[in-house]
């Protein structure tokens, strides 16, 4: 496969760089984890389509270490901790997908 972006284009980025490079154009909510150095600072991201309403996100308890989280009632990650806090709705961050069309 292509790299899409080198590394030291991706070096910058902050937590963008964690977010999936997709050469195609994928529709409808998607879930990322991006991982951080400090597990503490593990983030959930939904992805949604430039121009839709942001999804409402919910988590379902799926068992005692298992969470879905959930856009619009649409499973989009499937997370297992055995240890730390339960998930949010107000921790996962919504991120708006834009695809720039080929000039």
């Amino acid at each position: 496969m292509t790299p899409i972006a080198s590394d030291t284009e991706m070096s910058d980025l902050g937590l963008a760089k964690h977010l999936p490079l997709v050469p195609t154009c994928s529709k409808g909510p998607e879930g990322v984890f991006i991982p951080d150095e400090n597990a503490a600072d593990n983030k959930v991201a939904v992805i949604y389509d430039k121009g839709e309403t942001p999804p409402t996100i919910t988590i379902s308890d799926a068992s005692a270490c298992v969470q879905t989280v959930m856009a619009n009632g649409i499973a989009v990650a499937v997370i297992a901790c055995s240890t730390g806090p339960r998930l949010s709705s107000d921790d996962v961050l919504l991120v708006e997908r834009f695809i720039a069309s080929p000039a």
